[in-house]
């Protein structure tokens, strides 16, 4: 018995040396190796608490976003956190990965060939990736839940999907992919989720036909040919857009176009995530007969139970304690930029509820705005109630006047940042330190139908999410008031930069960026579902981030001018004298195309980063003060051309770049607007352009000289001294 006892002991002191050294163990040398690399790509972000250059701990040290199991890095979450840089090129080495989320970020470059081979989740989404999917993603034969929606991909997919068999959620939207489907299409047997919508895809979608889906949306493409009548069994599809065969007896299923854009009320794919210890063994009980045990026996095995229950019950203390801070840094860590993710809501097509497949928890758990605080905000406007049908924007938070009135200082002169055509916009700082801008709309007495209306506009300028744009966070509506959260970007603008003596010159290639970043803002606006409009393009309405990235404000509000008081109306009609230069001479015709006027704005845009002159300018001769009409008889002339160039910047340009780059401007600004172009044709036509610039820059040719200012650009101000890049957007 004694020495059956001492076979227990032994049993029990080795099962709780493996527990404690998993719970205690160091991380795989390799995760190790990946994080560095990672952290050192992305430039040593200061928000990646805890993460270093070279050496350290992950899992011990608890670093920003890595949960662990043992020694092993399983999740890395880092959505929403400003990262820039790149993927790096070691993230195959984290071979225990099962989600990897870094969505809504800055992060440019490839999608890296070698990712973490056994992830069953990744989201990339909201960055800047370019390029196209690699080849290697076939090898990732447990994935289930795929999102790199929103980047800058391009370019034909190759059969990449070939051994996804376990994918149940795809969503590659709002990207610039181009070619007919791969046939590896064919081979997702699993997809339930499919999002194509807003791309470039052409051809058949027959490959699609005998997928399970539920969920499918290809709008936005220029698909052709018969819609598989496999189709008319999804409940969520959309399919509008495209250039499909509709004669008289076709399609052959009752297909009713009129719903193609139905409002559906989404559930969404299950919200709980898979376990962290999915793929390792459970133990099992054999299948042997045991032997009857003596008394002794008996007292040996409950002995052992004690110390077996003893240690296990300290081990997992200890477990649940190093999870529970995990969980508390890593909200504390994401909450404070929570609210700028972007958020699906029941409303489609408009919004993209495929996001919720491989969002953060955080997103996933978020719930709808309680009924009380929709009474609360009734009662205090003192408005009527409004239908109970009616959807209050999800992705919007709700601010009470108080938190405004302190964030601001009670919207004191000392945090204006300026005056623009629907009101003041001020400064604001929250108590947990973030910096928000906070516009006073002064509104007229709004009927109940008006006062939808300005509802109507939240939820479009909420759901807008775009790099280029700035975005709408919350709004308040108490004791009447209309106001209007955004990020705070800065209150440096281009028309700043370019008509202030106060700052040195943009370089040629910044200015090109620059231009690149706000036309595909547009692009991101005109190709929204419906289509946005923003009907007040200028240099004054495009603030630029400390690398200088430019950021479009005040999307979507267009129809809030109509609803403005009258000294507001009084100050945009002030204001708007300044701003004729940008106006189309079809404006505020009756049927008239806006989307057509911003094209026409933003032509005079670009000539405005050309030669550094305003739209209008009072002070020169009168064939001068409109650069509309003095620019475009001399677009096409060589060496007039040549002297419209802003002169600090005149040697820095060959006459090739400005000759193409008059060739982008003239069809912009036509004063018929059938003959200007879509904005994706000006987007694509700005992109070469930037890839001809870049590949010229490592040499000297044509008698150019290189910018001065190229990558030193200073204020002479002290309030803009960051050193930018150029690297934010695809070159």
């Amino acid at each position: 018995m004694a020495k059956q006892c001492s076979n227990w002991y032994l049993t029990v002191i080795v099962f709780s040396a493996i527990l404690a050294s998993q719970a205690s163990a160091d991380t795989d040398p390799l995760d190790v190796v990946a994080l560095e690399d990672l952290y050192n790509a992305l430039h040593n972000p200061p928000q990646l608490k805890g993460w270093r250059s070279a050496g350290g701990d992950p899992c011990v040290e608890s670093w920003t976003g890595v949960s662990c199991y043992g020694s092993s890095v399983i999740h890395l979450k880092l959505p929403g956190l400003g990262l820039r840089g790149t993927l790096g090129s070691e993230l195959q080495n984290l071979h225990n990965l099962k989600h990897l989320d870094i969505c809504c970020n800055n992060i440019q470059g490839e999608i890296p060939y070698g990712l973490p081979p056994n992830s069953t989740n990744i989201n990339l989404a909201f960055n800047e990736l370019t390029q196209n999917i690699p080849h290697s993603l076939s090898l990732l034969k447990y994935l289930r839940h795929l999102n790199v929606s929103h980047n800058l991909l391009a370019g034909p997919i190759g059969n990449v999907f070939t051994g996804l068999e376990s994918l149940k959620v795809m969503d590659l939207s709002y990207n610039n992919f181009t070619g007919d489907l791969p046939s590896s299409f064919g081979s997702l047997t699993n997809l339930t989720e499919l999002f194509l919508h807003n791309n470039q895809f052409t051809g058949s979608i027959i490959y699609l036909a005998d997928l399970p889906l539920t969920h499918l949306n290809i709008q936005g493409n220029h698909f052709s040919g018969i819609i598989p009548s496999q189709f008319q069994s999804i409940p969520y599809l959309w399919i509008d857009g495209n250039r499909f065969h509709t004669g008289a007896n076709y399609p052959p299923w009752n297909f009713h176009w009129d719903n193609a854009t139905m409002e559906q009320n989404f559930t969404g794919p299950q919200t709980t995530q898979s376990s962290a210890i999915e793929n390792y063994p459970s133990s099992q009980a054999g299948g042997r007969r045991k032997k009857r045990m003596g008394p002794g026996g008996i007292a040996c095995m409950v002995v052992g139970a004690v110390l077996l229950t003893t240690c296990a019950a300290l081990i997992i203390a200890f477990r649940i304690k190093r999870y529970r801070a995990l969980k508390l840094q890593s909200f504390e860590s994401s909450n404070s930029t929570m609210h700028s993710l972007p958020i699906s809501t029941a409303r489609a097509p408009e919004e993209s509820p495929q996001i919720l497949a491989v969002v953060s928890p955080f997103i996933l758990g978020q719930k709808p705005i309680p009924p009380n605080r929709h009474n609360r905000i009734e009662k205090m406007s003192r408005r009527k109630s409004f239908s109970h049908n009616y959807k209050f924007p999800a992705s919007a938070k709700i601010y009470t006047v108080a938190e405004l009135q302190a964030a601001t200082n009670s919207f004191s002169e000392d945090n204006l940042l300026g005056e623009g055509s629907l009101g003041s916009v001020y400064k604001a700082e929250l108590p947990v330190g973030q910096i928000l801008a906070v516009k006073n709309i002064n509104m007229v007495s709004l009927s109940f139908h008006e006062e939808e209306q300005f509802f109507d506009v939240i939820c479009t300028a909420s759901r807008l999410r775009h790099p280029n744009i700035v975005t709408l966070l919350g709004y308040c509506l108490e004791h009447g008031q209309h106001l209007l959260v955004y990020q705070y970007i800065s209150d440096l603008s281009l028309d700043n930069i370019l008509h202030s003596q106060a700052y040195k010159p943009l370089s040629w290639n910044l200015r090109l960026c620059i231009a690149l970043g706000v036309a595909r803002a547009l692009d991101y606006l005109h190709s929204s579902s419906p289509p946005v409009a923003h009907s007040n393009i200028k240099a004054a309405n495009i603030l630029l981030d400390e690398e200088l990235m430019p950021h479009l404000c005040d999307c979507g509000l267009a129809a809030l001018k109509p609803l403005a008081s009258n000294s507001v109306k009084l100050r945009a009609s002030e204001i708007a004298l300044g701003d004729t230069g940008y106006i189309a001479p079809d404006h505020g015709q009756p049927g008239s195309d806006n989307t057509k006027s911003d094209i026409f704005a933003f032509g005079v845009l670009l000539l405005e980063l050309l030669t550094g002159r305003k739209p209008f300018d009072a002070l020169r001769p009168r064939e001068e003060q409109s650069l509309v009409k003095w620019a475009s008889s001399q677009l096409h002339d060589g060496k007039s051309l040549e002297q419209m160039v802003d002169p600090s910047i005149k040697r820095t340009l060959s006459s090739r770049c400005l000759s193409q780059f008059a060739d982008v401007v003239s069809p912009c600004i036509q004063s018929e607007k059938e003959f200007r172009p879509q904005i994706s044709e000006t987007v694509e036509s700005l992109t070469r352009l930037l890839k001809r610039v870049a590949s010229a820059k490592s040499s000297v040719a044509d008698g150019i000289e290189v910018d001065p200012f190229e990558r030193s650009f200073r204020s002479t101000h002290t309030r803009f001294m960051a050193s930018p890049t150029v690297s934010f957007l695809s070159v």
